[in-house]
C-alpha cells in the first residue's frame, strides 16, 4: 500500500464528496501539523441505519450518531483506520446548528481524523478541546 492515501468511499447511497482534491490536502496538512503521518484513511459515509448496526455490534451503543472511528495504527506517528460519517446526521445536525451541510460534514471529517491522533472526546473537557481544534483546522480549509 502506498504512503498517504485517503479514500472516500459510500455505502448504497448516491453521494460524492466535492473537492476531494482539496480536502485530501487538507486532511495532511492538518495531521502533519499534529506531527503524525497518514498511512491510510478510508472514510465510508452511510446512512444512519448502517451506522447505527455499527454502533450496536462494535461499540453497545444504541443510538444514532454522526461519526465512527475504527483505528488500526499499528505504528507510532502514523495513522490507519476508517472513519464512518453518517450523511443523515450530518443534514440534521446543520440544520439544528444553522451551518451549511458542508461545513457540518467537514467538521466530523476532521473529528475522526483527531480520534485517530488520539484525542478523546468522553469528559465535558475534552469536548471543549477538541471542538477548540476543529474550529482551528475548519478555518484552515478555503474552497
Amino acid at each position: 500500500m502506498s504512503a498517504t492515501t485517503i479514500e472516500f468511499n459510500k455505502t448504497n447511497l448516491d453521494f460524492e464528496l466535492e473537492n476531494q482534491s482539496e480536502v485530501r490536502h487538507w486532511i495532511m496538512g492538518l495531521v502533519k501539523d499534529e506531527g503524525m503521518k497518514i498511512d491510510h484513511i478510508s472514510y465510508i459515509f452511510c446512512s444512519d441505519k448502517y451506522l447505527l448496526k455499527l454502533n450496536e455490534q462494535y461499540l453497545n451503543h444504541d443510538t444514532y450518531t454522526d461519526v465512527i472511528t475504527f483505528d488500526y495504527s499499528e505504528k507510532e506517528g502514523f495513522i490507519y483506520g476508517e472513519i464512518y460519517i453518517s450523511l443523515d446526521r450530518v443534514k440534521a445536525n446543520a440544520k439544528k446548528f444553522k451551518t451549511t451541510f458542508e461545513h457540518e460534514l467537514h467538521r466530523v471529517m476532521i473529528h475522526g481524523v483527531m480520534h485517530l491522533i488520539g484525542y478523546n472526546d468522553k469528559t465535558s473537557k475534552q469536548q471543549s478541546a477538541m471542538r477548540t481544534l476543529e474550529d482551528q483546522y475548519l478555518a484552515l480549509l478555503e474552497l
